[in-house]
């Protein structure tokens, strides 16, 4: 039996949704469904990715990714780094989708 819960995640403003996959970051589950989220390094330093949580639950996969106490409590997250632990509603504006499903 496994263990593997996928949780759906929206982008805002454009509403383009994607399944969170076990064990990838939200960055590489958008990636794998076909969506662009603005990215860089990939390892939670340079805040490229950087975004706002507007609903839902994340973990990190990283003990302590590039945010400060105040933007994490703010709701501010990296998903280069990050893994959905319900589902989301996160604010990207520079999401786009780079193919058709």
């Amino acid at each position: 039996m496994t263990n593997e819960k996928r949780f759906l995640v929206t982008l805002q403003p454009s509403d383009l949704q994607f399944e969170q996959v076990s064990a990838l970051s939200l960055l590489q589950s958008a990636l794998l469904a076909g969506i662009r989220m603005p990215n860089s390094c990939r390892n939670g330093t340079c805040r490229t990715c950087l975004c706002k949580l507007s609903t839902g639950e994340i973990a990190y996969q990283i003990e302590w990714p590039g945010l400060t106490r105040e933007e994490k409590a703010e709701g501010w997250l990296l998903p280069c780094v990050a893994e959905a632990r319900s589902d989301l509603q996160l604010e990207v504006p520079g999401a786009l989708r780079l193919r058709e499903k």
